[in-house]
């Protein structure tokens, strides 16, 4: 004989409750805001690992590290992506970068500046080639605060034309009898860019052979 049982607990048979999604949301959240920042984040001062780190250690959630690789993949997909972006918009940009090196294509006038934080009695501006000697001394005289402009025609102190090439250009701030070393900002023009592995900086390189970091970067002309 079969007996019927009467069962004490309702919910035995009940469905199953639904899945928390809240965790899922929040991951992808994040993720939106994340790249949003990178988005509009300075180029010049892009976000320091630290903070980075900080971001993540608040980030909570109960999804297991796997599911969180593919959400980085696309992340570091669409960091990519707006790095190559940033690297079309320079291609064919003139800038001015903080280096001691000019590269002079035999007929283009070399042209820089020099920042200064207040006024000079007098700015120069020493051309050197690769062997260490004077080719020629700019001199702007007295100068007011802020960023003078200088520009170097490529030619030495007995007015002839020098070679092309590539040739070192520092300066110096007279303040009546002080003397101060200062950088020089040249500017140069980009030929293409080498975007950086794993979301690293960029790399400009530049017409002559050289090449310089975003962060050398002064300003874009």
């Amino acid at each position: 004989m079969v007996e019927a049982t009467q069962l004490d607990n309702p919910g035995l048979f009940a469905p199953p409750p639904q899945q928390d999604r809240s965790s899922e949301l929040g991951q992808e959240d994040f993720l939106t805001l994340m790249i949003t920042q990178f988005r509009n984040q300075d180029p010049f001062e892009p976000m320091d690992n630290g903070d980075f780190l900080g971001q993540l250690a608040q980030f909570s959630t109960v999804s297991g590290i796997e599911s969180l690789n593919g959400s980085f993949e696309g992340l570091a997909g669409a960091l990519r992506d707006e790095q190559a972006l940033q690297a079309a918009n320079l291609v064919g940009r003139s800038v001015l970068a903080e280096t001691d090196v000019g590269y002079f294509d035999g007929t283009t006038a070399v042209g820089g500046a020099v920042a200064l934080n207040s006024a000079a009695t007098n700015v120069q501006v020493d051309i050197t080639d690769v062997t260490g000697q004077l080719i020629q001394r700019i001199d702007l005289g007295q100068q007011g605060a802020g960023t003078q402009q200088f520009s170097w025609d490529g030619r030495n102190a007995d007015g002839e034309l020098v070679e092309p090439g590539h040739y070192q250009i520092t300066s110096r701030v007279i303040r009546g009898e002080n003397t101060e070393s200062v950088p020089s900002y040249v500017r140069a023009n980009i030929e293409s860019v080498t975007l950086g592995q794993f979301g690293g900086a960029m790399t400009l390189n530049l017409a002559g052979g050289d090449s310089l970091a975003l962060s050398q970067v002064y300003q874009i002309i």
